[in-house]
């Protein structure tokens, strides 16, 4: 069989959803499936780019075929790339989909590969309706979804959008695999001193790129709450700012968090991950709003237990009272939640069922959910 993966890979910082195109190709490849990945020569727009650099300086994965071709806003370059496409005839052709805004390049690239008549076209849906809506998503989002003969998605609340603008198209609902990747656990006492951390502290992980959605404001405001003040809970933030770093870093000076706060607001390389999850004693993940997170399935491999908000799909990985605790979306709620995680002292019980639990975030089971549209 011969397989082609739509979306971001190397060089570009596409976060997880690169990792995880990257990692299924792996997967395929060891099922014994030809695979190319065709990404993104512009991905973005630069004055759309809210990072400060698209790309990795990282060395490319090994054994994978990445051709970088697909420009986002060229449609010549959509032709060119469809017509290759469909004149491959690839068995199946798997497109990442995960905001609007790509919507016309992948849509008329999709619809020159349906000319062949016979590649199957299976979308994986990291979201449907964008976290941050603008006028036009959903006619976007349908002339998409048009050219598919299915779509997965990895939690409830995207198949629930997918499904209240086409309720006719063919979906499976799979788990998020784990992003097992990142190179293994290492001692939290080394980990620690890799980043310069006490041993001793008391330490929360906010990580992944910081937009307003996920709620770090909030999780600063809950630190700053009298009963975690005197648990002498502190923060570790890992990931890059995408807009209002000045607010962040006033809001850290108002709420004299500057001691109990260590920032390290840069691009967060894949070598790196494992230091920072490894340093920790739980992932907080404050979201407003929130489809799946690939944060929860990076903490699941490393073992962390989570506190996570009761929006979108996220009770549905993080199982309240297992592997973690879930709360209401807001400064009260997520303090209450790290009260009970340090109070209580259960994170080795959470530590143990997270390593039940995760057998089943496999890649060979996802594989096999996207395959089964083949039958």
């Amino acid at each position: 069989m011969r397989i082609a993966i739509v979306g971001p890979a190397h060089p570009l910082r596409g976060g997880g959803i690169s990792s995880f195109n990257e990692r299924l190709a792996l997967h395929f490849q060891s099922e014994g499936y030809h695979v190319d990945i065709y990404s993104f020569s512009l991905q973005y727009p630069n004055f759309l780019f809210p990072g400060k650099s698209q790309y990795t300086d990282e060395p490319a994965p090994k054994n994978l075929n990445i051709f970088t071709k697909i420009n986002s806003v060229n449609p010549f370059n959509w032709y060119k790339v469809g017509k290759e496409l469909r004149e491959k005839k690839y068995d199946l052709l798997i497109v990442r989909f995960w905001m609007p805004f790509f919507a016309p390049c992948l849509g008329y690239i999709l619809k020159q590969v349906r000319k062949n008549k016979s590649s199957k076209i299976v979308c994986i849906a990291d979201n449907i309706i964008p976290h941050e809506k603008r006028w036009g998503d959903k006619m976007l989002i349908r002339f998409f979804l048009g050219k598919l003969d299915g779509c997965v998605t990895m939690s409830q609340s995207v198949m629930k959008d997918l499904k209240s603008i086409d309720p006719s198209i063919p979906t499976i609902l799979a788990d998020h695999p784990l992003y097992d990747n990142y190179g293994d656990k290492v001692p939290k006492r080394v980990a620690r001193q890799r980043l310069d951390i006490p041993a001793e502290d008391k330490i929360l992980l906010f990580f992944g790129f910081i937009r307003r959605y996920k709620g770090l404001d909030m999780l600063l405001d809950a630190l700053a709450n009298e009963r975690i003040s005197q648990i002498g809970v502190k923060l570790l933030i890992a990931g890059e700012f995408y807009g209002e770093k000045e607010y962040y870093l006033q809001k850290i000076k108002e709420l004299k968090l500057e001691d109990r706060v260590f920032l390290h607001t840069h691009f967060i390389a894949n070598a790196e991950v494992a230091t920072y999850f490894s340093a920790s004693d739980a992932v907080v993940l404050p979201y407003r709003s929130a489809t799946q997170s690939g944060i929860t399935q990076i903490a699941y491999h490393f073992d962390i237990p989570m506190i996570a908000t009761d929006v979108g799909g996220l009770p549905e990985l993080v199982k309240d009272g297992r592997v973690g605790w879930i709360v209401p979306s807001d400064e009260q709620g997520i303090a209450l939640g790290i009260q009970k995680f340090y109070k209580d002292d259960i994170s080795l019980n959470f530590i143990e069922n997270i390593q039940k639990d995760k057998k089943k975030y496999s890649w060979e089971v996802f594989g096999h959910r996207i395959l089964s549209f083949l039958e």
